[in-house]
């Protein structure tokens, strides 16, 4: 049979556990949000230049009297 105090020791034993899991996570998740911003920053300055770039490479139409003027 279980004793009360073994069982009290088990209890706390898995409640150190978890907490030290759930320390682990949350690191975990603080570094994947900090990865996420800077691939957030990267794809903002990528589309900026993309766009830049889409502008500059449009021809230019010329404004020009149809033939029949």
């Amino acid at each position: 049979m279980v004793m009360p105090a073994d069982r009290l020791t088990t209890l706390e034993i898995r409640s150190t556990e978890q907490d030290k899991v759930i320390e682990e996570l949350s690191e975990q998740i603080a570094e994947q949000w900090k990865v996420i911003d800077r691939m957030q920053k990267k794809l903002d300055a990528l589309t900026e230049r993309f766009l830049t770039l889409e502008e500059q490479s449009r021809p230019d139409i010329p404004v020009t009297k149809p033939p029949h003027w």
